[in-house]
């Protein structure tokens, strides 16, 4: 049981990462335009993800 949370952690955290950074990135790129980061959106966007990595 514990070997499958580390597993799930681990996954979870590289998506979390992966899942922040096109975020960030798309975000961002449509603020330049707009002249404003929404950093609250941002991060809420960034938290929203699966985890396609865990095998059940």
């Amino acid at each position: 049981m514990k070997n499958k949370t580390n597993v799930w952690l681990k996954a979870a955290g590289i998506r979390a990462i992966k899942t922040m950074a096109q975020t960030a990135v798309a975000t961002i790129g449509v603020a330049a335009v707009m002249q404003d980061v929404n950093w609250l959106a941002l991060a809420s966007a960034s938290l929203i993800a699966g985890l396609p990595e865990v095998e059940e």
